[in-house]
């Protein structure tokens, strides 16, 4: 899952930094973003502890100055560590320190609705629909259980764009949830992001 995760990142930064020039002249841009994560429902029941390894990508291309329309993707980690305990899974029960890890991946089509455009303090809303790949993974000394699954997603956003000096930031409040299906629960977490536009 890293290595995978490494190599799309790598190939989407490598297509932000090369393709800077024109997308600005084609009232669009691309953002690359520092994700912080927070668990909320069985999100957080499995892992209390909030998520500060994350990274956000998006594009939004303005067929009017009040909409964009794009898509983003990303990625969050969430991780703790259990104490020594005894846990129990159906009818096997395992004592020792646990481990456990949450992948998500968001893939989303976007469209967002900018309040006051072409000002230096622009807020926007905006909502995300498509899918969310969750990896969950449990280790307990040589016992290892990970599954993965595509959900259906909604991810509803506020935020705002700054004009700064030489660049543009962004920042947002996003609310990513992933339905419920066949036997996965529903997934949930709240992002704040901060990055910058190119």
């Amino acid at each position: 899952m890293k290595t995978i995760m490494k190599k799309i990142l790598f190939t989407l930064l490598t297509l932000v930094l090369f393709s800077t020039g024109e997308i600005k002249a084609q009232n669009s841009f691309f953002s690359l973003q520092y994700s912080m994560g927070f668990g909320m429902g069985d999100t957080k029941d499995f892992i209390s502890p909030a998520s500060f390894r994350g990274v956000g990508l998006e594009y939004r291309y303005f067929p009017e100055p009040a909409v964009g329309v794009g898509f983003e993707t990303g990625y969050n980690l969430f991780y703790e560590r259990k104490n020594y305990a005894t846990y129990t899974q159906g009818a096997e029960s395992l004592s020792g320190v646990q481990y456990r890890y949450i992948h998500f991946v968001p893939v989303l089509a976007a469209v967002d609705y900018y309040f006051i455009p072409d000002t230096k303090f622009n807020p926007f809303a905006g909502l995300g629909l498509g899918t969310l790949f969750s990896e969950k993974t449990i280790e307990m000394g040589v016992y290892n259980n990970t599954t993965d699954v595509w959900q259906f997603s909604l991810r509803p956003e506020i935020g705002v764009l700054f004009a700064a000096p030489g660049f543009d930031l962004i920042v947002a409040g996003k609310y990513f949830t992933a339905f419920k299906a066949n036997d996965n629960p529903a997934q949930n977490y709240f992002a704040i992001n901060l990055g910058i536009l190119f």
